[in-house]
């Protein structure tokens, strides 16, 4: 065995010099020579200075003391607090878990997609709803009437492109693409070695419309309107047929909303004219019908006459004033001429009287009727007979405006990336798959070893 260095050290032992008691002092009363007084000094000085060599020792020895005590603890063997790791079963049991849980998972995933999984091809399109401004000579007639109808007519491309977006999500695109390509087919091609990512024929059309949405991908854009379609098959070509297919089906539905919106336009401007016409033969009856009440075919003509008919009568009424004043300056008072000339202003002043009275309140017209009644209510038939008139031409514009949009497609899809024919497989993603299978099987084995442990815990 090592010697115990602690062992080594022993403790040092003062001894005392012999010489340093203090001499006892002579009771002569003769003084010291000078020789005895410096060598009595010089004692004392080394007896002090002895004295503090001997407690510098003695402190020392006792940090010495305490030294050779720590190193002793230092020195001795101290037992382990925890015991050393073992194996137990639950250790085994993380070890299963993470090979059932995490390995085998990852090692199925891969096995499947990189030996049975089937290739799959993609085809890419895209496309916006765009809209024509139709404008017609009769909208510009006819000014705002024609810009409300052909806004009426051309719709909203952005309304038409949301409407588009759920329509390529439905069964009804579904179907009409499986009445041209046999998706069933197309679509279980690789069933026998592909069971996973193959469709099984004998599904629905609900089944069918759940795989169609995994097999095609559509992106819009709100904003600018602007829609990207991707269809996947196991065959370029049979990719590139589905896409052109969905844009074919895409383009005739389309194509019906233009069909039925200009059909309601084309609708509502027959209707409109159809209540103008109505309109317009029922003001020119009621004026027909006045005048053959009335015996007047021109109102305003027979105003004139009657005008003309006074200003004649006021001119005889002049004649005969001068007639008369040219008698009484010559004839005598009882001359026979002269009560022929009074007499004949008087018929004519009563006819003049006459005449005015019919353009007053009661005065009789033709037919015996209030003369001003008569006009008002020929003025009131007039102007129904030419608000009628304009709003018959107004409306017949609008219906010939109606008509040449009808005519014209003024809504379609415009693409701006046809179908593309693949020539490498993008899909299934195998790596992605596998990360993803990874990442979640990591997460559930490390969440289940949390909880099993703190199940543990608590126990």
């Amino acid at each position: 065995m090592s010697q115990d260095p602690a062992s080594t050290v022993k403790p040092v032992s003062v001894v005392p010099l012999e010489g340093t008691d203090k001499p006892a002092v002579d009771q002569a009363t003769s003084p010291p020579d000078p020789t005895t007084a410096k060598l009595m000094k010089d004692n004392e000085k080394f007896r002090l200075l002895y004295h503090e060599h001997t407690r510098e020792i003695q402190r020392l020895q006792r940090e010495l003391g305490d030294a050779n005590l720590t190193l002793k603890d230092s020195l001795a063997v101290v037992r382990p607090v925890a015991r050393p790791v073992r194996m137990r079963s639950r250790h085994y049991g993380l070890i299963v878990s993470f090979v059932a849980m995490v390995v085998l998972p990852i090692s199925l995933a891969g096995g499947y997609l990189y030996t049975m999984a089937a290739d799959q091809y993609a085809s890419t399109m895209a496309f916006t709803v765009r809209s024509e401004d139709v404008t017609s000579s009769a909208a510009n007639l006819l000014g705002g009437i024609g810009a409300g109808l052909a806004g009426v007519s051309g719709g909203s491309t952005g309304t038409d492109a949301d409407i588009l977006y759920k329509f390529m999500h439905s069964p009804d695109l579904v179907r009409r693409v499986s009445q041209q390509i046999d998706l069933d087919r197309v679509f279980s091609i690789p069933l026998k070695t592909d069971p996973l990512f193959a469709y099984n024929p004998e599904g629905t059309i609900e089944d069918l419309t759940d795989y169609w949405i995994r097999m095609v991908t559509i992106s819009y854009d709100n904003t600018s309107r602007l829609m990207e379609v991707t269809t996947r098959a196991f065959t370029p070509q049979d990719a590139r047929t589905i896409a052109e297919a969905v844009f074919a089906e895409s383009s005739q539905m389309i194509n019906e909303l233009s069909d039925i919106a200009r059909t309601d336009s084309t609708r509502y401007a027959q209707e409109d004219l159809d209540i103008s016409l109505e309109r317009l033969k029922g003001a020119r009856e009621a004026l027909t019908q006045f005048r053959l009440e009335n015996e007047i075919v021109d109102l305003e003509a027979d105003i004139q006459s009657q005008m003309g008919l006074l200003a004649g009568l006021q001119e005889q009424q002049t004649d005969a004033l001068i007639e008369l004043d040219l008698l009484t300056d010559n004839a005598r008072a009882d001359d026979p001429r002269l009560d022929q000339a009074q007499r004949r202003l008087k018929v004519i002043e009563t006819r003049i009287a006459e005449e005015r009275r019919k353009f007053g309140s009661e005065g009789t017209g033709p037919n015996g009727k209030n003369y001003a009644d008569t006009v008002a209510q020929f003025e009131s038939l007039s102007v129904d007979r030419e608000f009628a008139e304009r709003a018959y031409v107004s409306a017949l514009s609008a219906f010939d405006t109606a008509k040449a949009e009808a005519n014209r497609q003024s809504r379609y899809l415009a693409a701006y990336i046809k179908p593309t024919l693949a020539q490498q497989a993008e899909y299934p993603r195998r790596l992605m798959i596998l990360g993803t299978t990874a990442l979640f099987a990591m997460l559930l084995w490390i969440i289940s070893t949390l909880v099993f442990y703190a199940l543990r815990e608590r126990r």
